[in-house]
């Protein structure tokens, strides 16, 4: 059975800017990709849908998902676009980006070092795709 792939589409100062397509590792993270994939489907409540992205970093095709629950931390995720190996050992890479890499430039280009966006980044949509 195939991995499952979500999508994020994205709206960037108001403005729809395209789809992000992410392969979640089921097969090796089986937990963490279902319980981001029902966050996409909003199949258990509400997802994220219309919320603002805070972005950091820089974009590359290694692009990898990473997350992180446990306690004391809150439901979060990272788009890792560049070597993160501060983050080795302290979260689960749980998928990657098959599609949208120009999105994940466009947002590169309001992205900044602290994280902050200089237009908002918007996920206006959010499923699974068959």
């Amino acid at each position: 059975m195939a991995n499952p792939r979500v999508f994020f589409d994205l709206n960037i100062g108001g403005h729809p800017t395209g789809r992000l397509v992410i392969e979640l590792f089921a097969d090796n993270t089986p937990i963490t990709a279902e319980n981001f994939r029902v966050l996409s489907t909003g199949e258990k409540g509400i997802g994220k849908t219309g919320k603002p992205l805070h972005y950091k970093g820089t974009t590359s095709t290694a692009d990898r998902l990473h997350g992180h629950t446990g306690p004391g931390t809150g439901s979060q995720f990272f788009i890792c676009t560049t070597k993160t190996k501060w983050l080795d050992g302290k979260h689960v890479v749980f998928g990657q980006i098959v599609e949208g890499f120009d999105v994940m430039m466009a947002i590169e280009m309001v992205g900044s070092r602290s994280g902050m966006t200089s237009k908002p980044v918007i996920v206006a949509d959010c499923g699974q795709l068959s």
